[in-house]
């Protein structure tokens, strides 16, 4: 399959909100509370890009997946019920989705392999993540790319699965 992995751009603000909002009612489909509140919406995705955390995956030249892909600290994860793999530096990964025509084709997998090599070419060497403890197609992810669990971490008031992998 011939695909690339870029940063998002302004232009792009309408596809990835379509998409993201295919990935908020697959998640409603699936009886999820993620992503049933409001969030993420469109200026979600507006500040993501200006701040130059989002990522599209392009395949044919077709956006067929979206991420925030951050080289910050996430406050959030300064909390947590557990511990953490490392203290160090980190990449965090938050609103993946992938649009529906090409849900279930191992898409997310390609884009967090990617994200990994993005993050190593960066020298961080290690991702961390959060998910809803109802996201199945995510835990699915997680476990077959070998994130570790770590605990609980807090956002907008709900629990959340938070999970690292450290890069070799």
């Amino acid at each position: 399959m011939n695909y690339i992995v870029r940063k998002a751009k302004i232009a792009d603000t309408a596809n990835i909100w379509k998409i993201l909002q295919q990935a908020i009612q697959r998640r409603k489909n699936d009886g999820s509370n993620q992503w049933q509140d409001g969030y993420p919406n469109i200026e979600t995705v507006e500040t993501d890009i200006q701040k130059g955390f989002g990522y599209v995956l392009e395949i044919h030249g077709q956006i067929a997946a979206y991420a925030a892909i951050i080289f910050d600290i996430e406050h959030a994860y300064e909390i947590i019920e557990g511990n953490w793999l490392s203290s160090g530096e980190y990449v965090v990964i938050h609103r993946v989705a992938v649009s529906d025509e090409f849900a279930g084709k191992g898409i997310a997998t390609k884009f967090f392999k990617n994200i990994e090599e993005l993050a190593k070419s960066e020298s961080v060497f290690s991702i961390k993540v959060d998910t809803n403890f109802d996201n199945l197609p995510m835990l699915s992810i997680l476990d077959k790319l070998g994130y570790t669990y770590c605990g609980e971490v807090y956002f907008r008031g709900a629990a959340r699965k938070a999970f690292e992998k450290i890069l070799s």
